[in-house]
């Protein structure tokens, strides 16, 4: 139905976009998007482990406290829909 998208066509496009919003208001955009991208993916990963097990497994103990938990929120100051996140945990010694 559509051909393929060459550089002309793209170039369009992006012209057009800036006409729309403007060039001030597109990394705000940018920077928004990114952010709820990060935020999808972190609670996606949550609901995945939630799933996964049911009954959470004991961490072996190192003799290392574990790290305290964030928490992300989706906005600033909206804490109805912040959620408690586990940082990644580097394995590897320095």
């Amino acid at each position: 139905m559509f051909g393929r998208l060459g550089a002309p066509e793209i170039i369009l496009i992006l012209v057009v976009i800036i006409l729309l919003f403007g060039a001030k208001k597109l990394p705000d955009m940018a920077r928004s998007l990114g952010k709820s991208a990060r935020i999808l993916k972190s609670e996606a990963k949550a609901m995945k482990d939630e799933g996964k097990s049911s009954a959470p497994a004991d961490p072996p103990h190192t003799g290392e406290e574990p790290p305290a938990q964030r928490t992300i929120q989706a906005a600033p100051g909206d804490v109805t829909s912040s959620r408690p996140v586990g940082e990644p945990t580097d394995t590897s010694k320095r």
